[in-house]
C-alpha cells in the first residue's frame, strides 16, 4: 500500500508540474487543492499534501493560507499574463493576483472623488452610462517597485453605496457579487495600443524613454443592463501579455 501511494505521489506531482510547464496553469492561477487531488486521484490526504508541498518546494507555486496554491511567475522576463473576457481573472483582483504570482503589490491613489453628474463611455460601439453619484478612483498599481498599471475606475454609488470605504487592495468585483448581491454580472472589454512619450501628460509610469502601452476599456453590468463599473486603464506594454478567453456556446 505504501509503495502504491508513493507511485501515485510521483504520478500526480509529475502531471501537475507538466501542466504548469506547458501553460495549462498560468502564473497566478490555482492548481488543484488538497481535497480536489484526493477526490480526483483517490489518494490519502497525506499524499495530496505531499504533492502540493513538492510542487511548492520546486519553486513552481506558493500556498497562500485560506486561498489555495498558486502558480508563481517564473517566466524569464517576468511578464504578467492576463486574460481578457475572464470572469475568474477579474474576480481575483489585481493585488491578490500579483501576490499569487510572487510579487509585492502596492497602490498609490492619485484621485478619489464623487461625480454627482455621472459618467459615460463608448466601448465596442456601444454607449454605457452610469447615472450619478459615481465614485471615481484613479490609482497607480505597482508590482514590487515598478508601476505596471495606471487605472481609472468609475463605480455606481447607487448600486454600490459606500463602496468608497472599501480598502484599495480589495477586489471590487467580489464586492459586487457578495456585499452588494448584484447577481450574475457581464463584462465587455476592448483592448487597444498606444505609445507614451516621457512628456506625455497621460504618462504616469515615470519612464525616461518611450514605452508601448495597452489601453483597456471595460464595462461591468447586471442582467438588467444596469452599469456597475466603467474602467479605462493603461498597462505597460513591455511588461504585459494578454490572452483571450474564447467561449463556445
Amino acid at each position: 500500500m505504501q509503495r502504491e501511494e508513493k507511485h501515485k505521489f510521483k504520478k500526480i506531482s509529475d502531471e501537475i508540474i507538466r501542466a504548469i510547464q506547458t501553460g495549462k496553469y498560468l502564473p497566478g492561477e490555482k492548481i488543484p487543492s488538497e481535497n480536489e487531488i484526493i477526490s480526483q486521484y483517490n489518494v490519502s490526504n497525506t499524499t495530496a499534501r505531499k504533492v502540493l508541498l513538492a510542487i511548492e518546494l520546486n519553486g513552481l507555486a506558493r500556498r497562500i493560507k485560506g486561498k489555495g496554491t498558486f502558480v508563481l511567475n517564473r517566466t524569464e522576463d517576468r511578464h504578467l499574463v492576463r486574460t481578457l473576457g475572464s470572469i475568474a481573472d477579474t474576480r481575483i483582483g489585481f493585488n491578490e493576483k500579483l501576490k499569487a504570482e510572487g510579487f509585492e503589490p502596492k497602490n498609490i491613489i492619485l484621485e478619489k472623488t464623487i461625480l454627482n453628474d455621472g459618467i459615460s463611455s463608448e466601448i465596442n460601439g456601444k454607449h454605457y452610462i452610469i447615472q450619478g453619484p459615481v465614485l471615481k478612483v484613479h490609482q497607480l498599481r505597482y508590482a514590487n517597485d515598478l508601476i505596471m498599471k495606471d487605472e481609472t475606475k468609475y463605480i455606481s454609488l447607487t448600486l454600490c453605496p459606500k463602496i468608497n470605504l472599501l480598502p484599495p487592495e480589495a477586489s471590487h468585483y467580489k464586492a459586487y457579487e457578495t456585499k452588494y448581491q448584484l447577481g450574475k454580472l457581464h463584462i465587455i472589454q476592448t483592448m487597444g495600443a498606444d505609445i507614451f512619450k516621457p512628456d506625455d501628460e497621460r504618462n504616469n509610469f515615470g519612464t525616461a524613454a518611450i514605452i508601448p502601452v495597452f489601453v483597456l476599456d471595460s464595462a461591468i453590468f447586471t442582467l438588467q443592463e444596469k452599469v456597475v463599473e466603467l474602467e479605462r486603464s493603461y498597462y505597460r506594454g513591455d511588461k504585459y501579455r494578454f490572452a483571450i478567453n474564447a467561449q463556445e456556446y
